[in-house]
């Protein structure tokens, strides 16, 4: 019952957990978006459509696709957010912190791991290196 409770209370699965539930509350933020002002915006081309409402007949037989088009129209609004404010920003943050970290470091000639470019002596294997000067 012990690792039960490790497993449970595990600070990934907590952070999981809570990522979930903001996907979900997101999720419906913006579904209530999309029905709200994007499908309005929609009727600027000739009346406000119903999409849930919409559906065609095949043997008696009702195919919703309202409700599919609303669902997409939601999945790439979250996708676009995503990618314009969380994806693309992140790319571009992590692409500086890389720059920066390969500009003031070098791989040791011997074990290959990587050393300040001003290190006279490699930090894992011990063996010595000549500096590296800023020209």
């Amino acid at each position: 019952m012990e690792g039960f409770k490790k497993f449970l209370l595990q600070g990934n699965l907590v952070q999981l957990a809570v990522a979930v539930v903001i996907g979900s509350v997101f999720a419906s933020l913006i579904t209530a978006f999309t029905e709200g002002f994007i499908t309005p915006l929609l009727g600027i081309f000739g009346g406000v459509p119903a999409f849930g409402d919409l559906y065609f007949e095949i043997n008696e037989s009702r195919f919703l696709y309202g409700s599919f088009v609303d669902a997409l129209i939601s999945f790439l609004i979250t996708a676009a957010i995503l990618y314009f404010f969380v994806v693309l920003p992140l790319g571009k943050l992590m692409e500086k912190f890389i720059k920066a970290e390969e500009a003031t470091t070098r791989a040791c000639p011997y074990c290959y791991t990587d050393i300040n470019k001003k290190a006279s002596k490699c930090a894992h294997c011990t063996s010595e290196v000549t500096p590296e000067v800023a020209a």
